[in-house]
């Protein structure tokens, strides 16, 4: 795809640094590097993004545990699912612009990029449609000393779940496990892959604007090692997801094993 065919709002996107999300404020990285985004089909740079550190880590993941403990958790179900399902309209009326910075960072055919696009909404409607269909169940039992007894199952949400995404669906990627993150009442610290932060970063900046809680939805870019190892290696970060490397994903089971992560890979 040639400059000039690119959207005046994708072009006004990449004249802007990318910056992390954290606690429900833009930001550049606390020792303010920054990294480029290549087009992989032409090797220009088209724009660069906050390059985040074992401190902005800290920073997200605090500003999960909060919104966690605080907003959040006083939204009900059907709140959450409201607030997923504008989410998915936002990302429909965005559905071109979402597809050409795929195309940009990722170098997929504009044709696949507009498919990935076009089914990012229907995933999150599909998550949005659980939050008032997730129940517990009472349990009848019969105790030998004939006692009344009520057993009952009650589902809560996990806490604070970190999400790893690699670069091959980088917007699909996302919602795949920001949806049902969200759906049950978990909070996020999403790291993209450092090739494709972008269609990460406009993502988070819908969220915002679909209006999610301050801390619910957090956005920290960045180079694996700098940003992804302290993310699994976390003491208050209670799951990790992670799709990617078999190499990588062994190395964030070790991390996450050191405090008994719930975590999840694929």
């Amino acid at each position: 795809m040639k400059l000039f065919e690119v959207l005046p709002a994708v072009q006004a996107f990449l004249s802007q640094p990318g910056r992390l999300f954290i606690g429900g404020s833009w930001q550049d990285a606390a020792d303010g590097r920054r990294f480029a985004v290549e087009n992989p089909a032409t090797e220009e740079t088209l724009t660069e993004v906050a390059q985040g550190g074992a401190r902005d880590v800290d920073a997200a993941v605090a500003a999960a545990r909060s919104a966690f403990n605080g907003a959040w958790s006083l939204q009900s179900p059907a709140q959450r699912g409201l607030l997923l399902f504008r989410l998915a309209d936002l990302l429909d009326q965005h559905r071109e612009e979402l597809a050409q910075l795929i195309t940009l960072e990722n170098g997929k055919p504009i044709a696949a990029a507009r498919g990935e696009a076009a089914s990012a909404a229907t995933i999150l409607r599909y998550f949005a449609g659980w939050p008032t269909k997730i129940e517990g169940s009472t349990l009848p039992v019969s105790p030998a000393s004939g006692a009344p007894m009520l057993n009952y199952t009650l589902r809560e949400p996990v806490g604070v779940c970190a999400l790893i995404v690699p670069w091959n669906f980088p917007l699909n990627m996302c919602v795949w496990k920001l949806g049902p993150a969200l759906a049950t009442g978990c909070v996020a610290v999403l790291k993209p892959a450092e090739q494709t932060p972008l269609v990460a970063i406009r993502l988070v900046q819908l969220i915002e604007a679909a209006g999610f809680p301050a801390g619910v939805v957090n956005l920290v870019t960045g180079l694996g090692a700098e940003t992804g190892a302290p993310l699994a290696e976390h003491p208050d970060v209670d799951k990790i997801a992670f799709t990617g490397s078999t190499q990588v994903g062994r190395l964030i089971a070790q991390a996450a094993t050191r405090n008994m992560k719930r975590s999840r890979w694929n």
